[in-house]
């Protein structure tokens, strides 16, 4: 991928991790921030929803940092495990969501609470995972669905792990959908940037060329 759209790719999953934080923002805490819209506030609603697209924007590069780490490691793996690779995800990825949800339990429930709260996070985070890397199948090939899941599943637990350790019900919410929708973009958006990339080379190293001769 050239330069140009590697900026494109950062700037479009920046500003969709902005936009999906501000609406999710709101949606969380509605209740709280419901009286400003009725009185029309409109300086407050301006600086929260200022705030809360700043936020996104570190959801997102949160996100952008972990799929290129991710694109490292999985490179690693192929190299490494090769035909293996993919049944060594699988193990990982329920080795991590069976953690994500006995030591979150132990860690945070009450005395007498029920482990379901736990267990449907956990159950919606794999949900989700299957869909996108579903999508991802369709996009490419069938092997390309448990790194797509690996992706969704660990990848995302473990961008989420600084406001899991506070385990605050409001930023758990606000910040797992931005980062599962800048995820999804990224798997299944990147080949489409890659193809534009080698449409765009001939044209670039052409104007390059013409650049040199005058």
């Amino acid at each position: 991928m050239n330069s140009r759209n590697w900026v494109r790719f950062f700037i479009h999953t920046l500003l969709l991790g902005g936009v999906i934080t501000i609406f999710t923002g709101f949606a969380v805490q509605w209740e709280k921030y419901k009286p400003l819209f009725l009185d029309f506030d409109l300086l407050e609603i301006i600086s929260i929803t200022i705030w809360l697209l700043g936020v996104g924007f570190i959801f997102s590069v949160i996100s952008q940092m972990g799929y290129f780490a991710y694109l490292t490691i999985h490179r690693f793996g192929l190299g490494f495990f090769r035909s293996l690779w993919n049944p060594v995800q699988l193990v990982v990825i329920a080795f991590v969501l069976f953690d994500f949800i006995y030591f979150r339990y132990k860690e945070f429930a009450g005395e007498n609470e029920s482990i379901w709260p736990y267990l449907l996070v956990a159950l919606f985070l794999l949900l989700i995972g299957i869909v996108i890397a579903y999508l991802k199948t369709k996009q490419s090939d069938k092997h390309a669905f448990v790194p797509g899941l690996f992706f969704m599943v660990c990848v995302t637990i473990i961008e989420w792990v600084p406001v899991l350790r506070v385990n605050n019900h409001d930023w758990l919410y606000l910040m797992l959908y931005p980062l599962l929708i800048c995820n999804a973009y990224q798997l299944l958006m990147l080949p489409k940037y890659i193809e534009r990339s080698k449409v765009e080379r001939p044209v670039i190293r052409k104007e390059q060329q013409m650049t040199v001769h005058k």
